[in-house]
């Protein structure tokens, strides 16, 4: 149990930084402190120095002097273009693994998947704890799609695009304060995944390609369809 707490911990952390750098809030070019956000956000250093490095990884922050990290600069249209390049890449693998086949283990993954995305929508509305249940299984469906096909090159070519802003599967931002909102965002994704899962199942390839290149932008401009805000706009290089 204190080791979910911990990990649980760690996410909120990276969570809640992620949204306040697609905000604004931090702005490009600004150094960030342990201490100072360790106390906005109400935890102690050791997750706020964590999520440092996670979203050093995801290309938000960049290393700066022994310790010390900086919002990195980026454009709108950098977020647009290695959204396209995850959703190509992916669609790619979703693409040939219909193709080959899905097995009965990758199957039961994916439908396990499906599983509790159902579980955690099902009572009509988020809760706060709901958003890194759904980061954790959205991470293990994309991972089980592309791993599935057994290619080195486009895990490689993913894990590469990934180190760009927002990028990565795992960075779709979820604003915990409009999680009424947010409820409609992850149940026409959650569809997206049931969707997909059912054009593999069929050997449907060019479908499949296209309902995954479709899928990465659910973080980027279904938000608006929402009243939410789109990721990528607050960071704009002047």
């Amino acid at each position: 149990m204190p080791e979910k707490s911990e990990k649980n911990g760690r996410l909120n952390v990276i969570a809640s930084l992620r949204k306040l750098i697609s905000e604004g809030v931090y702005a490009p070019g600004e150094r960030l402190k342990e201490l100072h956000v360790a106390e906005r956000l109400q935890v102690s250093r050791m997750p706020v120095r964590l999520a440092f490095r996670t979203l050093e990884q995801e290309g938000l922050l960049q290393k700066t002097g022994t310790r010390g990290y900086v919002v990195r600069q980026f454009s709108e249209e950098d977020v647009l273009c290695a959204v396209e390049v995850r959703g190509a890449l992916e669609g790619l693998a979703a693409r040939r693994l219909a193709e080959q086949g899905v097995t009965e283990e990758v199957g039961a993954q994916l439908r396990n998947c499906l599983s509790r995305g159902e579980a955690l929508l099902e009572k009509g509305h988020l809760v706060k704890a709901d958003i890194e249940v759904w980061a954790t299984l959205n991470q293990e469906f994309h991972r089980a799609i592309v791993g599935a096909t057994g290619s080195r090159v486009i895990h490689d070519a993913i894990a590469r695009n990934d180190h760009l802003p927002f990028a990565s599967a795992d960075s779709i931002v979820i604003d915990d304060a409009a999680l009424d909102r947010e409820y409609g965002k992850l149940r026409m994704a959650h569809a997206q995944h049931q969707l997909v899962f059912q054009a593999l199942s069929r050997g449907e390839g060019a479908r499949a390609e296209m309902l995954m290149r479709e899928h990465a932008y659910i973080g980027l401009r279904y938000g608006a369809l929402f009243g939410l805000g789109e990721v990528g706009r607050a960071s704009d290089a002047e």
